[in-house]
């Protein structure tokens, strides 16, 4: 999958301060904020720092300081939303994974349950 970053893309422009946002977390590598557009009661967007497209991209060209980062922050928003009933983390890449925004990014979806994964 082809990784071309468009740095005018949302999320970039909202790491540089340029769009608001609902900061639910902030580290030196993560961003976390609520989805303008919620799918249910908890709907939170969680993002690199990095100029990452796709998780393949992130998974293969990221420092381990990074991938530690973003992953401990997302284990800390599961717990800070109390998601203990359980939640769902979806991260869609490429146009037939439906992304719609080309910088990597982890939906956290709770708060109620939430059906079957897929619905063909």
């Amino acid at each position: 999958m082809p990784h071309a970053y468009d740095p005018q893309n949302i999320f970039a422009r909202i790491l540089r301060g340029e769009i608001p946002n609902k900061t639910v977390m902030e580290t030196p590598h993560t961003l976390a904020f609520h989805d303008i557009a919620p799918q249910a009661p908890v709907h939170v967007l969680v993002i690199p720092k990095g100029a990452y497209v796709t998780f393949d991209h992130f998974a293969a060209e990221a420092g381990e300081d990074e991938l530690a980062d973003f992953h401990r922050t997302c284990a800390k928003i599961t717990a800070m939303m109390d998601l203990g009933a359980g939640y769902r983390v979806i991260s869609n890449a490429g146009d037939d994974g439906g992304q719609e925004v080309p910088h990597y990014h982890l939906h956290i979806l709770g708060g109620r349950p939430l059906g079957p994964m897929l619905v063909r």
